[in-house]
């Protein structure tokens, strides 16, 4: 059973979990227990889910999951929130990387190393350490990365060609990539030359931030770390996609929909998307992938998004079924699973390093590989401090919509966006 919960939606699931029971070590699951998973993005996940649930229930017959979706992280994140505050958590939550902080800080996201350790060494069932360390805030391990992912460009080969450029060269800088943007935007018949996912969270954001060797806050986090240059550099290269390069103020969906039909020339977004990608083009056109620009090439990173199994369950029996789960989706299988149906990046490193896994997978499907490259320099997607941090993400997108619809200059946005954030950090005694 799968739900899709949406924001104007009335929220009022029935997850009746025992309430004020310990959390001892791991019981045995009964037969016949059932638990509710919650994930988000299933315009992304789904596929990927749906495989895992299908495998695992030949395995673990007794166990039911019913599933729970909200459209987007945001929302999923405010889901928990309200459903921690009248005690009908779901037993497992998969959560963006960048919410899993306010679970550790409000307790609500339970410590996952002592059930790793009861289970042997962590690394000899492929969670290295820095695939570890994707869902470990507060001090302790609030979740399992499920899904790793980072920005990449997509592009329609024939276009390029038509615009004069090559395809199988095409530009390592902001500069070629804007030129050659606004030559497909030339074109006519309804054709943009680029479209850059700027709106729903700050992700595509911290990209060009990080890619400038900027950060999201100071060392302490006292402070926004935005207001510099390599802040303002970011939003002048949003306006620049905009005033150069014609980039159209669509919504993300609206934008994938043009990309598919040939009618723009290429898209920024998260690798996640390959699968979804390929799928929607078809035939229509040439499609291939590509990394993102290089921007600073000694300081320049890359957002490492994706998500992170949380374990909520309080019933022992339930709990027991969850982990079960989150190890099997987070394990080699589940992971191979995952990237095939998605275009993420695997969480576990025997899926990574075994080629029974994924090795033959990424040889033939190339369109996968650009991420993969980019992991050298990929850290872990920024998150907020504070129970403000879905507020913060929603009053910068809403400032970069000023840029975009050439509402504000950069200079303006810089100063705005710096001044209500700082109003929603949380207070340093």
């Amino acid at each position: 059973m799968d739900t899709t919960i949406s924001r104007r939606a009335a929220i009022r699931v029935a997850w009746a979990l025992p309430v004020g029971l310990a959390m001892p070590a791991i019981a045995r699951a009964q037969a016949g227990t059932t638990i509710t998973v919650h994930y988000a993005q299933p315009f992304i996940y789904k596929d990927s889910y749906d495989a895992i649930l299908a495998e695992f229930a030949k395995r673990e017959p007794s166990i039911k999951v019913n599933t729970v979706t909200t459209p987007n992280y945001e929302e999923g994140a405010q889901l928990i929130l309200r459903q921690a505050a009248t005690n009908q958590l779901p037993d497992l939550s998969y959560q963006g990387f960048n919410r899993l902080r306010i679970f550790a800080e409000r307790g609500i996201a339970q410590d996952l190393a002592p059930l790793l350790r009861t289970e042997g060494e962590p690394v000899k069932a492929g969670y290295s350490p820095n695939l570890l360390a994707l869902g470990q805030f507060g001090g302790i391990q609030a979740g399992l990365a499920y899904a790793a992912s980072n920005p990449i460009c997509y592009y329609n080969a024939g276009l390029v060609k038509r615009a004069g450029g090559d395809p199988d060269n095409f530009p390592r800088d902001w500069d070629g990539v804007l030129a050659l943007a606004a030559k497909i935007d030339t074109l006519g018949d309804g054709t943009d030359g680029l479209w850059y996912t700027w709106n729903g969270d700050d992700w595509m954001f911290s990209a060009l931030l990080f890619g400038h060797g900027g950060r999201m806050l100071n060392a302490d986090e006292t402070d926004v770390g935005f207001a510099g240059p390599e802040g303002l550099a970011s939003l002048k290269l949003i306006e620049r996609m905009v005033k150069q390069a014609g980039m159209p103020n669509l919504t993300a969906a609206a934008a994938r929909q043009a990309f598919a039909a040939g009618k723009l020339g290429m898209i920024f977004q998260t690798t996640a998307l390959v699968r979804g990608t390929v799928s929607g083009v078809g035939q229509n056109f040439e499609l291939r992938t590509t990394g993102m620009p290089v921007i600073d090439a000694e300081k320049g990173r890359l957002p490492t998004g994706g998500a992170a199994g949380m374990l909520c369950a309080k019933d022992p029996a339930k709990r027991e079924a969850a982990w079960k789960f989150l190890r099997f989706s987070t394990g080699p299988e589940g992971q191979a699973m995952m990237v095939k149906n998605t275009g993420y990046l695997p969480c576990n490193q025997i899926a990574i390093d075994d080629p029974q896994y994924l090795g033959q997978f990424y040889r033939e499907n190339p369109l996968f590989v650009p991420s993969v490259k980019q992991i050298p320099i990929s850290i872990p997607w920024y998150a907020f401090p504070g129970s403000n941090s879905v507020r913060v993400t929603q009053t910068m997108v809403d400032n970069l919509a000023r840029i975009v619809e050439s509402r504000a200059t950069p200079e303006e946005v810089q100063k705005d966006m710096a001044t209500e954030v700082r109003r929603l950090l949380p207070r340093k005694s």
